[in-house]
């Protein structure tokens, strides 16, 4: 059985720890008068906002997951998901310059995501060792 790649567990591990605070932090801020009154800057609707992060988080912690057990839809729905998001952020935040480390981010993990040891990793015969084992 192949191993796991570092740079998968690390990012994993990352992605689930800081959606889960993210998602706490989002229900404990959800009735601030300052975090709404930075967020009724946006063009998108307050009720709207809080849906796409609650669903963005728990989209996020599903891929990290589904990548720790070497399922290659958590790949894909983490970069399908990232681009959406970026897309909807680029097109309603008021500050768009606040974007670009997401951006960064987004690039950089993609670019472990999709590396040659982390394309093994997700193959279709991998998946099947692990479980036949």
């Amino acid at each position: 059985m192949k191993s796991r790649p570092k740079s998968i567990t690390i990012i994993s591990f990352f992605l689930i720890i800081i959606n889960l605070i993210a998602i706490t932090s989002t229900t404990l801020s959800y009735d601030n008068p300052e975090v709404i009154k930075v967020m009724e800057l946006s063009s998108m609707p307050l009720i709207l906002q809080y849906i796409f992060m609650i669903l963005g988080h728990l989209i996020t912690l599903l891929s990290a997951v589904l990548m720790l057990k070497a399922k290659k839809r958590g790949r894909t729905m983490y970069v399908g998901w990232s681009i959406i998001s970026l897309i909807i952020g680029l097109s309603t935040a008021p500050a768009k310059a606040l974007m670009i480390p997401s951006l960064v981010f987004f690039l950089i993990v993609t670019l472990f995501l999709f590396r040659r040891k982390a394309n093994e990793f997700f193959s279709n015969g991998h998946e099947r060792l692990i479980y036949d084992s």
